[in-house]
């Protein structure tokens, strides 16, 4: 008996069928969600640098600005006018060619570390020298830093990774690299900078199958490393006390002034937040407020409503990076997936840092918003490493699709 199909085969089937498979994806080029996320943040951060900025023209710190209220305003606006132009010139460079610049990028990188501690040449700010001057802006290398760190760690794993679980050869030399890093940082003084940089390094560590036993003992080692640092700097020691125990008398009008103030904020915010423009903190009680201490200024004007939707949106960035991370490791893009990776590690771990400070869940520590804080060089570095991230997905959707990068 002759086996009846449930359809006819035609040749006019065939051929609708081939045309159908060789039709183009309709995947878009790039991911415009991550796209559209990062710019929200940055106008969001852009108007909260506005509010919060407003007044300082009329304190005597500020005094040069001749009641130039918009001044902080125009100056996010270049930044990111510029932080935008140089993601859309790297997000044109491969990242097979990233991967070949990041040994130089990272000596060049530790050359600016150098060169902002030569006195003349760097620019001491509050009692930091961390910036070297460009005339139009102040250049900061450990932001710099930051982003080259996820390269060279990345690379690094992929060159070294039948060496992983070994001590001397997995862990030692990315050690000794980040430890010269560290050293120079401290001397600046930048011990926030730092610990981020550390965090990038052992993440991609990890993640690139790291011994567990001995990054275990590492980890132990460096909270050791933390601690004695903090206990022996008198200011850093003080400020531990002080974030300890904030509302105590001495500590709320000296070390812990931001805090105390910080929390003030939040407290005004409530659900709803006191309304747009209205902050009373950012009156010159609460220092720093277009920078550090941005989220509490987010916090007082749009309340837990605000909070919420600001970690909503660094929370789906992180998680992005990790899917297209894992993406990549998926096509055999080791590199690629490591440094994805890397971006998520980084903007996710210095947004938990300022948000842990403004909160009062961490001791005080100068580490700014990513994306939302004012100045130059976080949103042209924060830009630079999405771009970045945002080129690895375009070449995982080329890969996809069958072609070539």
């Amino acid at each position: 008996m002759a086996l009846q199909l449930p359809f006819k085969f035609s040749s006019k089937n065939s051929e609708a069928g081939i045309a159908e498979r060789s039709r183009p994806s309709k995947m878009m080029d790039y991911d415009q969600p991550l796209v559209w996320v990062t710019l929200i943040l940055m106008l969001f951060g852009m108007v909260m640098v506005y509010s919060a900025s407003i007044a300082l023209p009329d304190s005597p710190k500020f005094a040069h600005l001749l009641g130039r209220h918009e001044y902080f305003l125009y100056r996010q606006a270049g930044f990111i006018a510029v932080s935008i132009a140089a993601a859309f010139f790297v997000f044109r460079i491969p990242v097979a060619v990233l991967q070949k610049l990041a040994p130089m990028l990272f000596v060049a990188t530790l050359v600016l570390l150098m060169l902002v501690l030569i006195p003349g040449i760097g620019v001491s700010v509050n009692g930091a020298r961390r910036w070297l001057s460009l005339k139009v802006f102040n250049l900061q290398p450990s932001e710099m830093m930051k982003i080259v760190a996820v390269l060279y760690a990345a690379d690094f794993t992929v060159r070294k990774q039948q060496y992983m679980h070994k001590l001397t050869k997995g862990f030692m030399p990315m050690a000794f690299a980040i430890g010269v890093v560290g050293m120079l940082l401290l001397l600046e003084p930048d011990l926030g900078a730092f610990g981020v940089i550390v965090c990038i390094a052992m993440g991609i560590l990890f993640l690139g199958g790291f011994n567990m036993i001995w990054f275990g003992g590492i980890g132990a080692i460096l909270v050791c490393i933390f601690t004695a640092i903090i206990a022996l700097s008198p200011f850093r020691r003080a400020r531990m006390f002080a974030y300890l125990d904030p509302w105590q008398e001495d500590n709320a009008l000296d070390k812990a002034y931001q805090l105390t103030h910080s929390l003030i904020a939040f407290g005004r915010g409530e659900i709803a937040g006191v309304g747009l423009g209205n902050s009373v903190e950012k009156l010159h009680y609460l220092p720093e407020a277009h920078t550090d201490f941005i989220m509490a200024v987010i916090g007082e004007e749009l309340g837990l409503i605000g909070v919420l939707v600001t970690l909503a949106m660094f929370y789906w960035l992180v998680k992005r990076a990790f899917d297209i991370g894992r993406q990549a490791i998926a096509l055999d893009q080791f590199f690629a997936g490591l440094t994805a990776k890397g971006i998520g590690i980084w903007i996710g771990v210095q947004t938990f840092i300022n948000m842990g400070v403004n909160l009062g869940l961490l001791p005080t520590k100068g580490l700014t918003l990513p994306l939302m804080s004012y100045g130059g060089s976080g949103v042209v570095i924060n830009c630079i490493g999405l771009a970045i991230l945002l080129r690895i997905d375009y070449e995982n959707r080329v890969q996809m699709r069958g072609g070539r990068v």
